[in-house]
């Protein structure tokens, strides 16, 4: 639980950590399990750096096009811990080859909306 909460801080920041609050009211168990599994165990794991999956992360997200809330977070995250714009952006465009244009153009406008706000 320890690692997964210096994980998310480290990875997600604020964005994150409102992910958690939102969930306060209505599924607090579910924070946990954000925090123990996803964040805990696997992102702690030493096999990538933390670079590598978020690259991963934002090909995902953007690859199954209905997780735009999640994929900002992403990106956010993305940007956190040493990817840049124009990295992310490839890596968005790159998901037009194997998750077609609709996927990709979602992602860059979800992209878009999180350069902006920065």
């Amino acid at each position: 639980m320890d690692r997964g909460k210096r994980a998310l801080a480290e990875i997600d920041g604020q964005a994150g950590q409102k992910v958690i609050d939102a969930l306060a009211d209505i599924a607090p168990d579910f924070a946990t399990y954000l925090f123990e599994f996803p964040f805990g165990d696997i992102y702690s794991r030493p096999g990538l750096d933390l670079r590598s999956r978020e690259i991963a992360t934002i090909a995902a997200l953007a690859a199954m096009g209905n997780a735009a809330p999640q994929l900002k977070v992403h990106i956010e995250a993305g940007l956190n811990v040493g990817l840049s714009k124009e990295e992310i952006i490839e890596i968005l465009m790159q998901m037009a080859v194997y998750a077609g244009f609709p996927s990709a153009l979602n992602g860059l406008f979800v992209a878009k909306e999180v350069f902006s706000d920065r």
